[in-house]
């Protein structure tokens, strides 16, 4: 009997079949995708031929908006005007991975599909049928939201079909946003800056975050003070003023704070009531793909990249469930282990009479289980073969399992009122009585609640230890953290499971948000593309409208909506909107600084965006007349100053025009730049003088080795370095090392015109490297060309030498076996070292100079 071939996606997710299917099956990867839309347009299009000159302006127009088109469709690789015919290709680097499976195919009758279960694995399967071939082959389309042996062999005693509604669902989303992607961005192209892009669920995303900035920004703190009277009792215990004479006693002003500390001083506290009620705290329910995400972020500290990487390999190593999924529910199989082992392993008393249900949410689209241990009695303490991170993942998933079938916990809470004057002071507490699901999974920090009140009576006096007023500054609504902002999309409906993490890392990598201190900032290029796309495309960029086009792919999945048509209404008044915008969508005018001259030419600076940040760029590159100037300053992000306070909103600047925060940047060391964060729809800047120096070094001055002026600590494209204050007098130049301490000096570079390079004219020169001594060509950057400096090299041009390198120069110019010694840089002690080459190969022979001499051994193996 012909064997079957089983395809899924990994290899980790094959071997993990393969342990439990019989000799009857061969198992294959497909390494994921196999074939997709190409990402740019392969191959040279024959040359267009020129529109000729004669023809009426309306019919030259016409013509060269059908080639515009014609040269989206090819670049696009979809045809909306044809019933969106597609040309699929097979991937780079996939087509020996393609014939691999043909051959493992021939001579098979049954190829099993067996990718994830999700719309992109049913896509995968439905692309490797069309890339094998349907010929002389039965495909078979298997599921398993757990891969143990029990899932797989139910799950091959009943194979399906391709689900073609689940794949047009897919392709929709996958053509919706490639016409999104291949048509905005060119336009923000040409109306804001080269390079950036738009998408259509991504640049919603980076909406949320740049209104949360702008709230942030115009946000104006408020003070506002809290008084706690310390009582004595057994134990002592903090009571708030919560009224005075019967109204909310809520002062904003020292002033107002002393008056009640004033008159609280000596007044006599007599308790006016005492109210104990049980309460109760429910287990969260199981895991789904948000929760796990947040869960994974707030007690592991894990992204959300990581964390779905690392729940990939739990899964296909066949210890969790499917983790891109929206349900709760649970298999009864599974319940019911879970309920027999917390009977064994915590008493029957944490285990609830009846199995505990949770409804999954109204969006939920998938019928898959919730996250869980593929085995309940598999524990994470008997895990002893996975590293670090993925054990304490699933440690985490199976407490979450565990603590969702137990009971919940029990407290008392206690609330106290008191009397003073006519103040009226409260203090809340609570006891627990039983833990609960809290034994399994108890919580990161305990509660402001979670204290013990004393037993006192209504009418007892209790005397004062201290009266504690605080001071308090109201707070705008936090910045989105990966977390957080994956739990938003998901309650406005936009994106599904699988699509949070590309998300996330596609607003990073376009260069729109960053992530500091593991919170989101909108960076000004965000922030102005957001404005741009809100004022043409209001339909794309508004939160409803996207949320409706995920129920649209939804109901797509379901059969119940042609995919044409979703994307034919979609297409069409997309279309009238670009048009549109292309009239009337204006460039972002860059801002003139007067008060910045161009060092080249001393016409005045203007303040650009891009990808790679802000900048000043001289406004002679816009003269029409005269000579064109092409110099460019970066710009230091204000929060990299040394100076700044801890408050980050009180500490800011002010729009003089609009009241808004500004932003700040560093021009030099005698300069700070204030913008207003409005721009370019406020114009608003100030100029800020004084002394001001960047973080990270806060060692002694450092004298240049060269000229003998100070240094200055200065931020590059590659980090923090020293220059020169002389500069560009001096273009001495030292680097800032990881350990806050400057870089050694560096020794001038050493001509060698006799060593000539290998791959172009140049010769080579000697330089001094943060690894050490190397050869690199005197045409850097023409020519890249390096390589190591040989012993005898150095021999020949001592005199030119740092007096430093006497040591190399003065080396063993050949090994113990005879053949030329080179100089080397061993990376984990810092050091120079000897090695040696034979016919071009590196010989087993290195050498160590200690106390003052070089010292011969073999390499270890």
């Amino acid at each position: 009997m012909a064997k079957s071939l089983v395809i899924v996606e990994s290899p980790a997710k094959a071997k993990t079949i393969n342990n439990y299917l019989g000799d009857d099956y061969i198992v294959r990867s497909s390494m994921g995708h196999i074939r997709d839309l190409p990402s740019r347009s392969t191959g040279r299009s024959a040359p267009a031929s020129r529109i000729p000159a004669n023809l009426p302006p309306e019919e030259r127009q016409r013509l060269k908006r059908e080639r515009e088109q014609q040269r989206l469709i090819r670049s696009m690789a979809i045809d909306p005007d044809n019933g969106w015919r597609a040309r699929y290709e097979i991937l780079p680097g996939k087509a020996k991975v393609l014939k691999e499976l043909k051959q493992a195919a021939a001579g098979v009758k049954n190829i099993y599909l067996a990718t994830d279960l999700d719309r992109e694995g049913e896509a995968i399967a439905w692309h490797l049928r069309e890339a094998i071939g349907r010929n002389g082959f039965t495909y078979h389309r298997v599921v398993f939201s757990e891969i143990t042996r029990s899932a797989i062999r139910k799950a091959f005693e009943n194979p399906g079909e391709l689900d073609m509604d689940r794949i047009y669902a897919q392709q929709t989303r996958r053509f919706l946003d490639r016409v999104v992607g291949y048509i905005l961005s060119p336009l923000l192209w040409k109306k804001v800056a080269r390079g950036l892009s738009a998408g259509r669920v991504q640049s919603v995303a980076v909406r949320l975050i740049v209104e949360r900035e702008r709230e942030i920004r115009a946000f104006v703190p408020e003070e506002y003070w809290t008084l706690y009277a310390h009582l004595e009792a057994e134990p002592p215990f903090p009571a708030q003023v919560v009224k005075q004479g019967g109204k909310p006693f809520k002062p904003n002003s020292e002033q107002e704070i002393d008056r009640a500390v004033a008159d609280l001083k000596d007044a006599a506290y007599i308790v006016t009531d005492r109210v104990l009620k049980p309460a109760r705290q429910h287990p969260h329910p199981p895991l789904i793909t948000t929760t796990l995400q947040a869960a994974a972020s707030t007690r592991l500290g894990f992204s959300v990249k990581k964390t779905m990487l690392l729940a990939q390999h739990l899964y296909e190593a066949g210890l969790i469930t499917y983790m891109r999924t929206d349900s709760t529910q649970l298999s009864r199989e599974s319940v019911q282990s879970c309920r027999e082992l917390i009977k064994v392993r915590y008493g029957p008393s944490y285990c609830p009479d009846k199995p505990r249900v949770y409804a999954s949410g109204a969006s939920a689209q998938e019928a898959h289980e919730a996250i869980r241990p593929t085995d309940v009695n598999r524990m994470p303490e008997t895990m002893p073969k996975l590293d670090r991170d993925h054990g304490r993942l699933y440690e985490l998933i199976w407490r979450q399992f565990v603590a969702c079938q137990m009971p919940p916990a029990e407290f008392d809470t206690t609330t106290i009122t008191l009397e003073a004057k006519d103040y009226e002071l409260r203090a809340r507490g609570r006891v627990m009585r039983f833990d609960g699901w809290l034994r399994v999974l108890p919580p990161i920090k305990k509660e402001e609640s979670d204290l013990e009140l004393p037993e006192v009576a209504v009418g007892d006096r209790l005397p004062l230890i201290r009266l504690e007023p605080q001071q308090h500054f109201t707070k705008p609504p936090p910045r989105y953290t990966e977390a957080s902002l994956v739990k938003e999309l998901e309650k406005r409906g936009i994106g599904r499971p699988s699509t949070y993490a590309p998300i996330i890392s596609t607003i990073q990598e376009r260069g729109y948000v960053e992530l500091k201190k593991r919170r989101f900032y909108a960076l000004k290029i965000g922030d102005i593309v957001t404005d741009r796309l809100v004022e043409n495309f209001q339909d794309l960029m508004d939160y409803g409208f996207t949320a409706e086009m995920e129920k649209n792919l939804d109901t797509v999945a379901q059969g119940k909506m042609a995919w044409r048509s979703v994307l034919d209404d979609f297409y069409s008044d997309f279309k009238q909107k670009v048009t549109l915008a292309e009239q009337r969508m204006r460039e972002n005018p860059p801002l003139l600084i007067a008060e910045i001259v161009c060092p080249s030419c001393g016409r005045p600076m203007m303040l650009r965006s891009a990808r790679t940040g802000v900048f000043l760029s001289c406004s002679g590159y816009l003269a029409t007349e005269g000579e064109r100037c092409k110099t460019t300053q970066n710009l230091v992000p204000g929060d990299e100053v040394a100076d700044e306070e801890t408050d980050e909103l009180r500490a800011r600047r002010r729009c003089p025009k609009c009241a808004t925060a500004m932003d700040s940047y560093l021009v030099d060391s005698e300069h700070r730049l204030h913008v207003c964060h409005n721009l370019p729809d406020c114009d608003g800047h100030e100029i800020e003088q004084g002394r001001f120096k960047l973080k990270g070094y806060d060692g002694p001055v450092l004298e240049c080795d060269r000229c003998g002026a100070d240094m200055e600590l200065r931020q590059g494209r590659f980090g923090k370095f020293f220059a020169c204050s002389r500069y560009p007098e001096c273009k001495n130049t030292r680097k800032l090392m990881r350990n806050g301490q400057p870089a050694p000096p560096k020794a001038d570079p050493v001509p060698m015109p006799e060593l000539k390079c290998e791959k172009s004219d140049a010769y080579f020169v000697l330089r001094d490297g943060a690894a050490g001594l190397f050869l690199a060509a005197n045409t850097f950057p023409k020519s890249r060309e390096t390589r190591s400096a040989a012993v005898e090299d150095l021999a020949r041009h001592r005199d030119e030498l740092d007096g430093k390198f006497d040591y190399l120069a003065d080396a063993p110019q050949t090994d113990p076996d005879g053949n030329k010694t080179l100089i080397r840089f061993n990376r984990k002690q810092r050091v120079q070292v000897l090695g040696s080459e034979k016919d071009g190969r590196a010989t087993k022979w290195v050498a160590f100079y200690v106390d003052g001499k070089w010292e011969w051994s073999k390499k270890k193996k």
